[in-house]
C-alpha cells in the first residue's frame, strides 16, 4: 500500500511540475528568456534555468548519505554523470546495477553522482536500504528539498545529465534508464 502511495506521490508530483512549467512556458513574452520557476512540495521557487547543451552546469552543494557535502564545481577537470533519481522508481532501480558495473570499470575517469529526490522518499533510511541491498559504492547525494532536481529539470526519473571537464553539458540529457552500453557510449562523447 505504502509503494502506490509513494508511486502515486510521485506521479502526482511530476504532473504538477510539468502543468506549472507548460503555464510558465505559454506566458512567457517572445523576449524573455527560457527560466522558469518550479515549485517544490514544501512551496520553496526554484528557477531551472533553462538548462541545455553548451551551457554551464549549475553548480550545487548537497550531502551524501555518510554526511559529507559535495559541490559540482569541485569535480571541474573531470567528466561528470549526474543521474537523478528514487527507490519507489522501477526505472532507476533496473539502472542502478549497469550504474555499479559502469563505475566500477569506470570510476577513475568518470565521476558519477546520484542525485536521489529524497524530497519525495518517506525517509532516508530507505534510501540507505537501497544503496545497501543493491551494493552500490558510488556517491549518493540527499537533495532532501527537490531543489537541484527541480534546477535540472528533472521530472521524470531516472534523467542524467553530461558534463565536460569544463563544466559545461555536453551531450542533451538522458531521460530513462540507461544500460551499461549506453553509459560507455556517453562517456566516449563527453571531453
Amino acid at each position: 500500500m505504502k509503494i502506490k502511495r509513494l508511486l502515486a506521490l510521485g506521479l502526482i508530483l511530476t504532473l504538477i511540475s510539468i502543468i506549472v512549467y507548460n503555464t510558465l512556458a505559454e506566458n512567457s513574452d517572445e523576449n524573455e528568456t527560457d527560466d522558469a520557476i518550479f515549485i517544490t512540495p514544501e512551496g520553496m521557487e526554484v528557477e531551472s534555468g533553462g538548462i541545455s547543451v553548451g551551457d554551464v552546469a549549475p553548480d550545487f552543494q548537497l550531502e551524501t548519505l555518510e554526511g559529507e557535502q559535495v559541490k559540482l564545481s569541485d569535480f571541474r577537470g573531470k567528466k561528470v554523470f549526474i543521474n537523478f533519481w528514487a527507490t519507489w522508481c522501477p526505472p532507476c532501480r533496473a539502472e542502478m546495477p549497469h550504474m555499479q558495473d559502469f563505475y566500477d570499470k569506470y570510476g577513475d575517469d568518470v565521476v558519477v553522482l546520484a542525485v536521489n529526490a529524497t524530497g519525495t522518499e518517506t525517509n532516508v533510511e530507505k534510501v540507505k536500504k537501497f544503496v545497501k541491498d543493491y551494493e552500490l559504492t558510488f556517491p549518493i547525494l540527499l537533495d532532501r528539498t527537490n531543489e537541484v532536481n527541480m534546477r535540472f529539470e528533472a521530472l521524470s526519473l531516472p534523467t542524467t545529465y553530461f558534463i565536460n571537464t569544463e563544466g559545461v553539458i555536453q551531450l542533451q540529457r538522458k531521460v530513462g534508464p540507461m544500460s551499461y552500453e549506453e553509459m560507455e557510449s556517453y562517456m566516449k562523447q563527453i571531453d
